[in-house]
């Protein structure tokens, strides 16, 4: 999904870039929560304990009375969220409201067993479930710490972490009074849309640009397998400047995944500015990459130089690694680097179904299959578990939503996790928001010059809805005994 987004980048100059961020932005305090290990084993943990990192900010707060913005965070490091997430603040200036943002279990510095959080079975606390309780277990108590318990509950998230807004909404109707889930695959990621489809959809947005630019990208593919086919491997490393010559079709598969990986990126962050987001990008990056697609007659160099728009934002690297730049894990789309892409590989094994495909029919990309087989393979020599490829649907609903209510689905058309979303209202309190444009959750994002007018018309409607929320709360909150 974000997520997961959460991709692979060069870290180095992305974590230096990020720190400095954060010592300019005073807006946020970061505190700690002790939260409960096992929400629902009295047993296995006994009371046990950890601590979940939040950020909370009171600048706008009407204490008391202001509501509560809470994002649900995602598969990443929280500062990475809050970063940018700038609508929410904008909103809680406008509703005098306290604005929190929490981690995820597992992810960033809220590692319930430190450096062994990954072992087996510390690691099987980490669900979906799990990560709910923390957010209502949180929301509950700081509500009594902060004598807010008459103030409204709103609920955000971009990516998983509008999936975990939805789900909120879902399971903790007595919290949550509303959710606003941006960009939130929910549906696909219950293995209820066509596994050919998001790949499909990376191809459309740089298709939109030109199509000799998916033509482009194809034949630097096809150039590539030639010359793999043929062995030529010292000519691959100089094409793509790798660190280390390729030596077996693993290489290979593990060159195409890291491509491959570019363009999703890049059709992700497709913003109309340039953004410090998973690393550094620059204003449309899908027309940059196309530019750089067709700049010249050496269809490979292009195809590397375009790559390097994800992993060489700084110029820094002098060649590329193979296996430290990209991971192969249980979602194709990428998960990342370090302990956050271990917590995503976990999940993308047990209940997030991620088993999308590139075919080289429906997509520009090589053929490379990942089917339920494939996902059981990986994940029982490497976690050691079984996925239960329908339990989202069993637990979440799945497309059987229409019950629910007071959730905004936001989706941009430049996302190819949008089709994985839900793109069509189902009443008139469960609200498909479209933005034409609109890149992975843009709306969540700061006011900026260059949005796009849809971008403003769609914050502006998501606003006018949580306001409706906020009062129906005030009222129900005010009957009762």
């Amino acid at each position: 999904t974000d997520t997961k987004i959460y991709l692979a980048i060069t870290l180095k100059c992305f974590y230096s870039q990020k720190h400095q961020i954060y010592k300019t932005e005073p807006q946020f305090t970061e505190k700690y929560f002790t939260q409960t290990l096992d929400h629902f084993n009295f047993n296995s943990m006994g009371n046990g304990t950890f601590s979940q990192r939040y950020l909370i900010t009171d600048k706008h707060w009407k204490k008391g009375y202001g509501p509560i913005f809470f994002y649900t965070g995602n598969e990443g490091d929280i500062w990475e969220f809050a970063l940018n997430s700038g609508f929410i603040t904008e909103l809680a200036a406008q509703h005098r409201a306290l604005v929190i943002f929490a981690e995820h279990r597992y992810y960033g510095r809220s590692l319930p067993f430190g450096k062994d959080s990954f072992n087996i079975p510390q690691i099987s606390l980490l669900t979906v479930e799990q990560a709910l309780a923390d957010y209502s277990v949180m929301i509950t108590e700081l509500k009594q710490q902060l004598a807010a318990t008459d103030c409204p509950v709103i609920v955000f998230g971009g990516s998983y972490g509008g999936m975990l807004s939805v789900y909120m909404r879902l399971k903790y109707p007595n919290i949550v009074a509303g959710a606003l889930a941006a960009s939130a695959p929910i549906l696909s990621t219950a293995g209820l849309v066509d596994s050919r489809q998001f790949f499909h959809d990376v191809t459309a947005d740089f298709e939109s640009i030109a199509p000799e630019c998916r033509k482009a990208v194809r034949g630097a593919f096809h150039l590539l397998k030639e010359l793999a086919e043929f062995q030529d491997y010292d000519r691959i490393q100089s094409e793509f400047a790798l660190c280390k010559s390729p030596s077996s079709a693993q290489d290979i598969h593990q060159l195409n995944g890291l491509l491959r990986n570019a363009f999703t990126v890049m059709a992700m962050l497709d913003y109309p500015y340039s953004t410090h987001f998973m690393g550094s990008m620059p204003a449309n990056p899908v027309k940059v990459a196309c530019d750089t697609m067709m700049s010249g007659s050496n269809l490979l160099v292009n195809l590397r130089n375009t790559a390097g728009i994800v992993y060489n934002a700084t110029g820094v690297l002098t060649c590329f690694d193979l296996y430290s730049l990209y991971l192969e894990c249980a979602d194709p789309t990428g998960c990342g680097l370090g302990f956050n892409s271990m917590a995503w590989d976990y999940q993308a094994c047990t209940e997030i179904n991620l088993c999308y495909e590139s075919n080289n029919v429906t997509d520009m990309f090589p053929p490379m299959p990942f089917t339920e087989r494939d996902r059981e393979l990986h994940c029982s020599q490497r976690w050691a578990v079984v996925p239960r490829p329908d339990w989202l649907k069993t637990q979440f609903w799945g497309d059987g939503i229409s019950s629910a209510s007071n959730i905004i689905f936001s989706n941009g058309d430049l996302d190819p996790w949008a089709n994985g979303g839900v793109r069509k209202s189902f009443s008139s309190s469960l609200i498909a928001i479209n933005i034409s444009g609109g890149a992975h959750h843009l709306d969540l994002r700061s006011s900026n010059d260059a949005d796009p007018v849809s971008v403003i018309n769609a914050r502006k409607r998501e606003a006018d809805i949580i306001s409706q929320w906020i009062k129906m709360d005030r009222t129900r909150l005010q009957q009762l005994p």
